[in-house]
């Protein structure tokens, strides 16, 4: 379908964003060729080959055409800093660490108390499970024939394994699938990989339904705003490669964009608080002072710890062993090139009251820094990254746009460590990892922790580092929350409250932070998603 034709069309489904929720929606919606569906995407096709290559990604963070980045406020001793999100189909799946955690089954029975009827885990666990293709099978918890192919980490050596040894002597039990508990467990991580190659959502849920004749996917479209007829969205007006488009719906625009972006496009057509829209010249369609706050994201501190044994990944990733391992790579999809960012995963209980896990925690086999140029280089001595978060933070920040114009960069709060709870439970997860650290397996394979971490000892410290030196688990979401409560943007079947045609499936949705890393989350909730979507549909 040409560009010049599908201008002219009326599409049932127009989707806004082609990443981890837009490519499941794309795919779901035109199963049935009874349904139009158009597929907009800021980025380009997802071709480059450091994509694909779990490690090469990196590659790509210091390229624009590749990424966006949004620039945050500093705040109470928290720094401006720059998020990085995928700007290409695929989005952040396409550039992200590659976990692939579900989240706690309370979490969503959490949504559904707060008014997301039809989002419990009754729900999202089966389109968990319909969603995955596992290498270890299916069974009552876990999907083993779905299209997004899942795999655990395959290396076993000496770290990984003492490590782990040290989470039994810390009471965390060892498992195999750190999906299936719902409590404590250590493990191997489960991964996005399959065959040494990325699984982004483009090429699991994408690419299989491009050669559907109903759908037509559209990169390099920069959406602009919604368009309005009184209070019924009738389309999309967008910059498709330095061309002003507008594209109509019949049905439902659905914005996709991510949980940065899409509060801003709604800001942009006139939905969102009335007097920040009035302040900048923005008519308003429907005063909806929810969007773009109430934003959760994760917070991290890297804690580096130097070995006593060659066991880091960090030689691997420099000079000569690098191009051996990137041959290899190409040869046989195998080795370190064919690796996710974190080997080893667990979730653990620090605070007395907690009932389920309340922190995550990773092991990376190699410490990477940025250069002059914001290239990342390999540690060039033997030493690993460990880090760990509160799941279900409760601080809270906003994303609120400057100007009609959306060239113009967004008022980005990310409002860390705001929140007592959030607090209390980075000081008890510090000092966790650290005993951790100094259990007796690891004894004749850590060195030491290195500054600037080694000397936090009081809670105040261990606070100021998290903020001041700390980062993002780029995981930000909660923007355009759904629920029957008070300033929620969207109902539980996504419809932008105030309005019509108008839906929102991506981060943004979640009314409290998934126990998780968030892509895993997003891409079922989209599956569940598509189904509200095409509730009564002959489909």
């Amino acid at each position: 379908m040409s560009e010049d034709v599908s201008k002219d069309i009326i599409w049932d489904y127009i989707i806004v964003g082609g990443g981890s929720a837009g490519c499941v929606l794309a795919d779901r919606l035109s199963t049935s060729l009874n349904n139009s569906v158009l597929l907009l995407e800021a980025g380009p096709e997802d071709r480059n080959p450091f994509i694909h290559m779990p490690r090469g990604a990196a590659k790509l963070y210091t390229d624009p055409r590749h990424a966006w980045y949004f620039q945050t406020e500093g705040h109470d001793d928290v720094p401006s800093e720059t998020w990085i999100r995928g700007k290409m189909l695929g989005g952040s799946s396409s550039i992200n660490g590659m976990m692939y955690f579900r989240g706690q089954a309370e979490d969503y029975d959490h949504w559904e108390a707060l008014g997301a009827k039809g989002w419990g885990w009754n729900k999202i666990g089966p389109a968990f499970r319909a969603m995955e293709g596992h290498e270890l099978g299916g069974d009552e918890v876990r999907g083993g024939d779905g299209p997004l192919h899942i795999s655990v980490e395959p290396d076993r050596d000496p770290l990984t394994e003492a490590f782990i040894a040290a989470g039994a002597q810390m009471g965390v039990p060892r498992i195999a699938d750190l999906n299936r508990s719902g409590g404590e467990g250590v493990g191997y991580t489960t991964r996005t990989i399959w065959k040494g190659k990325r699984q982004s959502a483009a090429q699991t849920f994408l690419k299989r339904a491009r050669g559907r004749s109903n759908l037509r996917v559209i990169t390099g479209a920069v959406v602009e705003k919604i368009v309005f007829d009184g209070r019924r969205a009738t389309g999309v007006r967008a910059i498709v490669n330095g061309m002003a488009r507008d594209f109509s719906s019949g049905r439902d625009i659905i914005l996709s964009a991510g949980a940065l972006m899409s509060p801003q496009i709604l800001q942009r057509s006139g939905v969102g608080p009335a007097t920040l829209l009035k302040a900048l010249g923005i008519d308003v369609v429907t005063n909806s002072p929810g969007v773009g706050k109430h934003m959760l994201e994760h917070r991290l501190l890297s804690m580096v710890y130097d070995l006593a044994q060659p066991l880091s990944h960090n030689r691997k990733l420099q000079g000569l062993p690098l191009v051996g391992n990137v041959l290899r790579y190409y040869l046989t999809r195998t080795g370190t090139m064919a690796a996710g960012y974190g080997n080893v995963g667990a979730f653990a209980k620090v605070l007395p009251e907690s009932e389920t896990p309340d922190i995550e925690i990773l092991l990376s086999p190699a410490v990477a820094a940025p250069d002059a140029r914001g290239n990342m280089v390999a540690d060039k001595a033997h030493s690993i990254t460990l880090f760990g978060y509160p799941l279900r933070s409760r601080s809270e920040g906003s994303v609120h746009i400057t100007s009609s114009d959306p060239a113009q960069p967004a008022k980005i709060r990310a409002g860390y460590l705001t929140d007592p709870y959030d607090c209390a439970v980075t000081v008890a997860m510090h000092r966790y990892l650290r005993e951790w650290m100094s259990r007796p397996a690891l004894a004749q394979i850590v060195i030491g922790e290195r500054e600037p971490t080694r000397s936090l000892q009081t809670d105040n410290e261990i606070l100021a580092a998290f903020r001041q030196i700390g980062q993002a688990g780029y995981h930000a979401c909660g923007t355009c929350r759904m629920g029957d409560f008070d300033d929620a943007v969207l109902d539980a079947k996504l419809r932008v409250k105030g309005v019509d045609g108008l839906r929102v499936m991506d981060g943004s949705i979640m009314p409290t932070m998934v126990s998780a890393n968030t892509n895993g989350p997003i891409m079922a909730s989209a599956w569940n998603a598509a189904d509200i979507i095409l509730e009564g549909r002959n489909h």
